[in-house]
């Protein structure tokens, strides 16, 4: 059976993290306001990696991306290309679930500005690699923007000047297991037209070739 490693739900590694979950606790006492789980079944053989929690969105609702604006443009994605069933909206809703995908993110916590340090990225790296290892079907890694895809690189102690980030590039890390990068489908990438619903598809499309 898979041994993951959790932060608890009262994680102190990050004290600029501790901080402004304790902030946000007084703030909305009725949110999620810790480390966000990962989204999906063990037995997955996709696993995507964002980059933390969204304030107001898996913050708040406690999964991944979900009230985060890149969740509008991800779970439909998800479900266009069968990875997801059902209808995604921004709450945690029972007649929503993914398909061989798992979602999780670099940085569990939510950071200030949406800007985790590298140091908070370091600290979370045990999580990210520990669920790595311990997904047993796990064909296919999706980096959502290069915080993640340089800790994919750090989980396997590989070369980053070996393995570069572009949108839409596919790496062997190892035998049956490829990484996939691409943009982060965030609101910012979006509206500055960095990353279109287009590009975001490619990428699915790639994933079942």
């Amino acid at each position: 059976m898979p041994k993951l490693i959790l932060p608890s739900v009262n994680c102190q590694k990050c004290k600029r993290l501790v901080d402004f979950r304790i902030e946000n606790k007084k703030k909305y006492p009725e949110w999620h306001n810790a480390p966000v789980p990962s989204f999906g079944d063990i037995n997955s053989k996709l696993l995507i990696v964002g980059l933390a929690p969204g304030l107001k969105g898996a913050n708040r609702t406690g999964r991944p991306f979900t009230g985060d604006y890149a969740g509008d443009l991800l779970y439909p994605t998800l479900v266009k290309f069968g990875w997801a069933s059902g209808t995604y909206n921004r709450e945690i809703n029972k007649d929503f679930s993914l398909n061989e995908c798992r979602i999780t993110n670099t940085v569990r916590c939510v950071p200030p500005q949406n800007k985790p340090q590298s140091k908070e990225q370091n600290s979370c790296l045990k999580f990210l690699k520990n669920e790595i290892e311990n997904l047993p079907n796990l064909k296919y890694l999706l980096a959502l923007g290069t915080i993640a895809h340089k800790a994919i690189i750090k989980c396997y102690n590989l070369k980053q000047k070996e393995f570069n980030f572009a949108h839409g590039k596919k790496h062997l890390i190892k035998e049956n297991l490829t990484l996939l990068d691409s943009y982060h489908c965030s609101r910012y990438n979006v509206n500055t037209g960095r990353l279109t619903k287009e590009m975001f598809e490619e990428i699915f499309i790639i994933l079942s070739r």
